[in-house]
């Protein structure tokens, strides 16, 4: 299926519906996530939130949420522990979240004094589609649409969060080979842009090698010790203290490999 990188992870799909467009100033009137948890079970997660405050007549237009829905609904601080526990180490699928409705939670959270939830990654789906070159328009309309996924209820959290995920999945099985790599390369690659190709000298891609520290970022091949990510990737630990001391240093500090019993084994390995 090309989803290994998802292996025991808690997948939910995350869409706001919201009084407007403003990331510091609007609030949610609407929240839901959709998927699974760790453990495989289903998660499926809506509720209407009241936002203390009127809702224009042109986000009701898109949304068909309007101030007699949520006037005797709860506000945000009575949904925010139970949204911070979902959210919470999780991998947060959406489309347009980075910018919008992870910005937008976090700014509710900290009106209310609680520092915000921190997933584990976000996979957005609209970073997916342009760094994998679908052609325009890349709304989620229209992304459904090309890609055979009914979006019934468009403009309600639920629907267009379900929709997400199922345009996630398919984005991961029509270009499985940007998806052969960690989850926080996959990450990294669509905030950057950046994504070496795993074939190389060593007759096995990167990811096949065994891994010495937790996140994979420096891997084992028969006794070698080989750089899995950055500017060196790919190229082994001994090469790499010739070529450049000064990212041995910064590698082997907390900010290079966050693993410090792995630190300790390259630093035997290279003195």
């Amino acid at each position: 299926m090309g989803h290994e990188f998802l292996a025991g992870e808690s997948v939910l799909a995350f869409d706001l519906e919201t009084t407007g467009i403003s990331t510091n100033n609007d609030r949610i009137v609407q929240i839901a996530l959709v998927g699974s948890n760790s453990l495989g079970e289903t998660v499926h997660y809506e509720t209407l939130i009241n936002p203390r405050r009127p809702i224009p007549p042109g986000a009701s237009g898109v949304h068909g949420i309007f101030d007699s829905d949520v006037r005797g609904q709860k506000d945000f601080q009575f949904h925010a522990e139970q949204i911070h526990d979902l959210i919470e180490n999780s991998v947060i699928v959406g489309h347009n979240i980075r910018k919008f409705d992870m910005p937008l939670l976090d700014n509710e959270f900290r009106r209310i004094g609680r520092l915000p939830p921190k997933p584990k990654a976000l996979m957005d789906t609209l970073e997916i589609v342009r760094r994998v070159k679908v052609s325009r328009p890349h709304n989620l309309g229209s992304l459904c649409q090309r890609h055979g996924i009914s979006l019934d209820n468009a403009h309600t959290a639920a629907a267009d969060a379900a929709a997400s995920l199922l345009l996630f999945w398919r984005l991961t099985m029509d270009h499985a080979l940007m998806f052969r790599n960690s989850l926080e390369e996959i990450e990294r690659w669509l905030i950057h842009g950046k994504l070496t190709n795993d074939d190389s000298n060593l007759g096995r891609g990167l990811n096949d090698l065994e891994m010495l520290d937790s996140l994979g970022k420096i891997r084992i091949d028969d006794g070698h010790y080989i750089i899995a990510f950055g500017r060196h990737r790919g190229r082994h630990l001994n090469e790499v203290a010739q070529l450049d001391p000064s990212y041995i240093n910064w590698l082997l500090s907390p900010s290079g490999i966050e693993d410090e019993a792995a630190r300790a084994t390259i630093k035997q390995f290279l003195s």
